[in-house]
Parts: C-alpha cells; sequence; structure tokens
C-alpha cells in the first residue's frame, strides 16, 4: 500500500527544517575554515622576489610592503598585496601568487628612469620609459645625463615621444636635448647640450620634426658664411628660421628658398631685432 501523503504545511515544515540544518551546517564548515585558515601555522613566513629588483632587495620591501600585508595564506588579499608592492619605490608593477604552504612569490618590474619632470615648487619627479610619471628619491639615480622635462604629467608621455624624435634629427649637429618644455598653449622648446636654445612653436609631432630638419640640414652652412656659432633659432616661421649669433642682439632670418640655394651662397636677409 501507498504510505499516506504528507499534508502541504507539514512537508513545508520538513523542508524548511532541512534547510535551516543545510545553512546552519554550511556556516559551522565555514567558521571552522576561518578560524583553521588563521592559525598560526598557515602565516606567510617568506618572500621570494622574481623578475627585476636591481634598486630594491628583501630588506627594503619588508620593510616598505611586508607591514600592509594581512592575512594568512588562506585569506591574504593578492590584489591589496600587489598595492602594498607596487607602493614600494622604484617598483611599477607587481605580480602575486602563493606557494604552500607559507610563501609568496612575487615577479616584479622596476621603473626605468629617462628623464626629470621639473617642478616650480621644487618636487621633481622622475619620468619612466613608458613615458609614465613616478615618486622616488631623483638623487637614486646615477645617471647625471638624464633630460629634464617640463609640463605637466599628462603631457609626460609626448614629451617622451619628442625627446625620442629629436635624438636622431640632432645627431647632425653633434647635439642632444638636455631640456624639453611643453607649455600649456602646446608650444615646443628645447635646451642643446651645445648651448643653442631651439623655439619650435606649436604643432604635430611631425610638424615639429620637419621645422627642426630643417634648421639641420642648413644651420651649419649659415653660420659658416657669418663665421659665427649660433645660439637660438626660433622655427615658428612659416617658411623658415630666425638665428640669433654670438655675440649679436639681433636675429637673422633664413627663408626657406634662401636655404636651398646656400650652397650658391645667396645672402640671407636681416630680420627684426630681439
Amino acid at each position: 500500500m501507498k504510505a499516506a501523503k504528507l499534508p502541504a504545511d507539514i512537508r513545508m515544515m520538513n523542508t524548511t527544517s532541512t534547510l535551516v540544518f543545510v545553512v546552519a551546517g554550511c556556516v559551522l564548515l565555514a567558521a571552522a575554515a576561518l578560524w583553521l585558515a588563521r592559525q598560526p601555522q598557515f602565516a606567510i613566513r617568506s618572500i621570494k622576489l622574481e623578475g627585476d629588483v636591481s634598486r630594491n632587495n628583501l630588506n627594503t620591501i619588508r620593510a616598505n610592503a611586508a607591514p600592509r600585508l594581512a592575512g594568512s595564506f588562506f585569506t591574504l588579499d593578492l590584489q591589496a598585496a600587489r598595492h602594498a608592492f607596487e607602493s614600494v619605490p622604484w617598483v611599477r608593477h607587481a605580480v602575486v601568487r602563493r606557494v604552500w604552504p607559507d610563501r609568496l612569490v612575487v615577479q616584479m618590474e622596476e621603473h626605468h628612469a629617462v628623464a626629470i619632470l621639473k617642478d616650480e615648487s621644487g618636487n621633481d619627479r622622475l619620468v619612466n620609459s613608458y613615458g609614465e610619471v613616478f615618486e622616488a628619491n631623483v638623487g637614486d639615480v646615477e645617471d647625471d645625463r638624464l633630460p629634464e622635462f617640463d609640463g605637466s604629467d599628462e603631457a609626460a608621455p609626448a614629451l617622451l615621444a619628442m625627446y625620442k624624435r629629436l635624438l636622431p634629427l640632432l645627431r647632425p649637429l653633434e647635439a642632444t636635448p638636455v631640456r624639453l618644455s611643453l607649455s600649456e598653449r602646446g608650444s615646443w622648446l628645447a635646451e642643446l647640450d651645445t648651448g643653442p636654445v631651439l623655439e619650435m612653436g606649436r604643432g604635430s609631432e611631425a610638424e615639429v620634426a620637419q621645422r627642426v630638419q630643417r634648421l639641420v640640414s642648413t644651420v651649419s652652412g649659415v653660420a659658416s658664411a657669418r663665421q659665427q656659432t649660433w645660439t637660438y633659432a626660433d622655427l615658428r616661421h612659416t617658411d623658415g628660421y630666425a638665428l640669433r649669433l654670438k655675440g649679436s642682439p639681433s636675429a637673422a632670418t633664413l627663408a626657406a628658398s634662401a636655404a636651398a640655394r646656400l650652397a650658391n651662397n645667396v645672402a640671407m636677409s636681416a630680420s627684426a631685432t630681439h
């Protein structure tokens, strides 16, 4: 014979009771697991550094990042741990993983400084090879030939790109930019290690590069013709540029058409006095 079917309210009560027992069991298991995970035997006991660690060692990592690590092997928040390691000076990126039973392995990438971003308040910072601005002790940089950039943090990638663009262009003059500026209005200016200043004006990277190329291809002949060295070039003219020669208070404008005929000893015309 079939067993009598239980009333609906009895079946509901039995189902509810079963669910309560299941939930209570899960809660107890979770609490037990959490308690177990917090036991001292599961504490993080060692940190291994891998990758680019030329500016950091285990001691500096422990001093800067370890105090910010919270939790055991099981409860440690890896995202928070990554931020802790990336807060260490010179660390650009970190990947953190657990290794059983009590170790953290940290794959690190450090910043490689390529320029100094100047600040009017004296809080100079560094620019890395990705054009990113980062905080570090500028005095820790061994290379004293890093160029100086003037501009906002947001302009750092453009400054780095322009600097790289100028390096090969200026090579025929045996010159290198030591200071590169980008104003809020988008005007470029460069100071060279040989002394001259280039007022390059506004425009795209390609437009500025074209003006610099025009100067490089002709300026040596112009200075030789005057038997003087030049100290300043204004490249903002549409069809040429203006030079200030050493010892002269005025600048001479060399039109593009005259530059093309320089080999035929066509004299350059005088421009307005600066």
